[in-house]
């Protein structure tokens, strides 16, 4: 007998950007119609690609949220069930699952699996059953890259992506650390670890997406929970050293950066903030600790206070692994509110939700209330937790303090930290540890960022520059980090306590190249935003592998040293040195269509592998034909809107770019308090016509006016040239073959900005 299942489609589309529901929260329990039983067997079928496959001799199938999977209450897809001969076939638009009735899938004979599911790809059936191996999976993301030196692609982990066509979550399988996937028990409110009813059970979940990598990494956060949107002065610069600096070093940071007009929006302050158990005679600071250093720090409120004047953020860095001492400011209160001894040192203890809260309210809660914008968590220590079996201390540890800063409701909730396993992709944003400064590991981490968007990992910072460096300072090496940081999700420069690491690009003999990097990541600030908004929207982070966009094509999977960032721009940073020659070579496969390459202005024909020349000052990065491109007039900060939008038209028939904006540093964003602003170029008869649309939606302080300055890329001098249908002076550039418009303080609400131009 055959039972059809009622078909829910769900569609969003706002500015060309997907709009999903709300899943940060989630609703764990499926919709019964969406469930299919067989004794000691439940499946579930989410979409016509993703089906739950539990196993549970006990019958106790869980409904709750797990550390990865959170919401399971999707629109129940077209489906049919029958049991014929002793076997129950499952059939989707996309899979047909056949289980044999009363047999365990967990022994399946690979020759003749009592489980297995079928998926077309590619033309052929593809047969998966549990326990197949899959040698074509596209990786995902590792805990950290500490000691890393060169490729280290072994260390990753499994991604949700495969040129196999399938990939399969399984939460009963220990992850790299040694945790599991546990669950979260929500009964008072707060979200808190949990362990299985059944510990036995089966419990996993199969993707069989072929080669629409998209829509995998889409539905998974329709399950797992979306890519938050970190606020927006995170993809600014940050300075950051590990060295014992004082106050009055910092400060002296702070005015040698805005003496040499260098862009920042975020100051870190390592672990030597915090005071005790530093050891005068071998140097060494304790690496727990929770209160301020009077010796270095004499006036931590005022030091705070004096950095948010200069337009600043800031973050102290955290190792919780020792607990906290009696020598510590709160002490006591915390062994009060904790009932504990106050004579011996209270253990870490994370997993408790008592220690959770007064250590939260006591410890930190001052610190935040001082001003401290975000914590830094370097945890280092154990990584399994001490009294909660099979927990992972750096998901927790992630878990917890990014939703205590949800929970305050004050600015958009925001941590830093290391990788925890599947699912921290509701926490950004992730510290990859202490590589080694080389040529080859920069290298490795383009195509180590790129790559952990297939786990919807996409907010990784690294230490730009590297962290431990063999030899003396090398001005090349730090330049080209530098710029590959520009385009990076984090642009942070950093390195070890060491005397011969020099991170102040000022003292630099090419420090004018390395300010000119940074200023271009200022310019590029609205396109960054824009694609964090789509992050969040769809799943697919702003740096992304090129096999997304074309994944029939081998050398999307070959030049893995190159990426799309965002939608419509190209990346191949350089990871080499010169050897002292005025060019270096880059080799660099363009996909079908037009790129234009924005280092030399030049329009390169697709389909082909290039070998371009460039100097330190280029950037080997291209716009798509016809891309769009938003960039800000020079800044020094983030806290500001420019008053002048530029905007860069690639040479191309037609293209649009649909421009986010919101309040930048709140979760409005989440309620609608937002902007789109549709900016669109199209060519017919030798007349290009370029628009500003007027904005939809709204949101408190958007600007009620804005002057746009037009750049058209690639172009000859044109005939004429109109704004709203009257002739305008313009320039044109004749070395750069760029014409520019400027139009001034125009309100675009209600009338679109229009500019014609007549071309050769």
């Amino acid at each position: 007998m055959i039972k059809m299942k009622k078909l829910f489609a769900l569609f969003f589309c706002l500015t060309g950007f997907m709009i999903s529901v709300n899943a940060v929260t989630g609703n764990p329990v499926a919709n019964p119609s969406a469930i299919v039983t067989s004794n000691y067997m439940r499946f579930t079928v989410l979409t016509p690609e993703i089906i739950r496959i539990e196993r549970s001799t006990l019958k106790k199938f869980e409904d709750r949220a797990s550390f990865v999977v959170i919401n399971r209450n999707l629109p129940v897809p077209s489906f049919t069930t029958k049991e014929e001969d002793g076997y129950l076939t499952i059939t989707t638009d996309k899979l047909t699952l056949r289980y044999k009735v009363g047999s365990d899938p967990s022994t399946n004979d690979p020759c003749s699996p009592n489980l297995q599911i079928t998926m077309s790809g590619n033309g052929e059936n593809v047969v998966w059953y549990p326990g197949k191996k899959d040698p074509y999976n596209l990786k995902g993301t590792a805990r950290t890259l500490d000691n890393a030196e060169g490729d280290v692609r072994s260390w990753l982990e499994d991604g949700l992506v495969s040129r196999s066509g399938w990939a399969v979550i399984d939460e009963q399988k220990a992850r790299n650390d040694g945790s599991y996937s546990l669950m979260f028990d929500g009964s008072d409110g707060v979200d808190w670890v949990a362990q299985r009813q059944d510990p036995n059970s089966m419990d996993m979940y199969f993707m069989g997406y072929g080669h629409d990598y998209k829509k995998a990494l889409y539905d998974f956060t329709q399950i797992a929970g979306k890519i938050p949107l970190p606020p927006q002065y995170v993809f600014g610069y940050w300075y950051s050293k590990y060295q014992r600096y004082s106050e009055q070093d910092l400060r002296g940071i702070v005015s040698d950066i805005k003496t040499n007009n260098i862009p920042m929006d975020v100051l870190v302050i390592d672990m030597d903030w915090h005071k005790d158990g530093y050891n005068n005679s071998t140097s060494e600071t304790q690496w727990t600790g929770w209160t301020w250093n009077n010796a270095l720090f004499p006036d931590p409120q005022g030091f705070i206070s004096w950095l948010h004047q200069q337009n600043l953020k800031t973050t102290l860095n955290l190792h919780p692994a020792d607990g906290v001492g009696q020598y510590e400011d709160h002490f006591t209160d915390l062994a009060n509110d904790l009932n504990m001894p106050t004579n011996q040192t209270i253990p870490w203890n994370i997993e408790n939700k008592n220690f959770y809260k007064a250590f939260f309210k006591d410890i930190l809660r001052p610190h935040e209330n001082m001003g401290i914008d975000f914590w830094w968590l370097d945890w280092q220590q154990w990584m399994i937790a001490k009294n909660e079996p099979k927990l992972g201390n750096t998901f927790w540890l992630n878990h917890v303090f990014f939703n205590d800063k949800k929970l305050q409701g004050k600015d958009r909730p925001l941590i830093f930290h290391r990788w925890g396993g599947l699912g921290n992709h509701r926490y950004q944003i992730g510290f990859s540890g202490d590589t080694f400064s080389t040529f080859p590991t920069l290298g490795f981490e383009t195509y180590f960022t790129a790559t952990a968007a297939n786990v919807g990992y996409g907010y990784w910072s690294h230490d730009i520059g590297g962290h431990q460096q063999p030899g003396a300072n090398n001005p090349e090496l730090y330049l080209r980090w530098i710029q590959y940081g520009v385009f990076s999700p984090i642009l942070r420069t950093h390195a070890t306590n060491a005397s011969n690491i020099e991170r102040r690009i000022w003292k630099y003999d090419n420090f004018p190249l390395m300010r000119q990097a940074i200023e271009l990541r200022y310019a590029l600030i609205p396109y960054i935003y824009t694609y964090a908004r789509y992050s969040y929207d769809t799943g697919i982070s702003l740096c992304r592998p090129m096999y997304y966009d074309y994944p029939e094509a081998e050398e999307a999977y070959t030049f893995d040293g190159e990426y799309m960032f965002g939608n419509d721009m190209l990346v191949a940073p350089v990871c080499k040195s010169d050897n002292g020659n005025a060019t270096v070579d880059q080799t660099v496969w363009l996909p079908e269509g037009k790129w234009y390459e924005v280092a030399t202005g030049t329009t390169l024909q697709g389909n082909q592998v290039v070998t371009r020349p460039f100097t330190r000052e280029q950037i080997p990065y291209y716009y798509r034909e016809g891309a769009v491109i938003p960039l800000y007039t020079p800044i020094r900060h983030l806290n500001n809107r420019p008053d002048t939008l530029i905007i860069q038209f690639a040479p191309g028939a037609q293209g649009e770019f649909s421009l986010y904006e919101d309040e930048n540093n709140n979760s409005n964003y989440e309620q609608g308090s937002y902007t789109f602003t549709k900016i669109t170029q199209s060519t017919t008869d030798n007349i290009s016509t370029y628009t500003v649309n007027p904005r939809t939606g709204s949101f408190a302080g958007m600007p009620s006016t804005r002057s746009f300055r037009f750049e058209m890329l690639d172009k000859n001098n044109p005939v004429s040239v109109k704004v709203n249908g009257v002739d305008v002076p313009y320039t044109y550039d004749q070395d750069k073959r760029t014409i520019t418009v400027d139009v001034i303080n125009k309100s675009y609400d209600n009338i679109p900005v229009n500019v014609v131009i007549n071309n050769n």
